[in-house]
């Protein structure tokens, strides 16, 4: 984690402060850690998922690409098949 760090106040559901509180009771540790936790997990899930969707994009184009080169090969070899 950076070693600079920033304020920040937020407002959560009553029911979402007690599981934080409690959270952070058990795992002897503050509030903000917690919270902090969970928007670096949720960050990483996001970057995943990003990841993952250029990947398929990635994948879509080379087998696009794959298929052209094909029919090209074909046109310039005729028995290439």
């Amino acid at each position: 984690m950076s070693s600079q760090l920033a304020r920040l106040t937020v407002s959560i559901p009553r029911p979402l402060f007690r599981f934080a509180t409690e959270l952070a009771e058990e795992r002897q540790t503050s509030r903000s850690k917690i919270v902090s936790e969970c928007l670096e997990q949720f960050a990483r899930k996001h970057f995943e998922a990003e990841m993952i969707e250029g990947y398929k994009a990635m994948a879509e184009e080379r087998r696009q690409f794959a298929e052209l080169s094909f029919e090209a090969a074909r046109e310039v070899v005729p028995d290439w098949d």
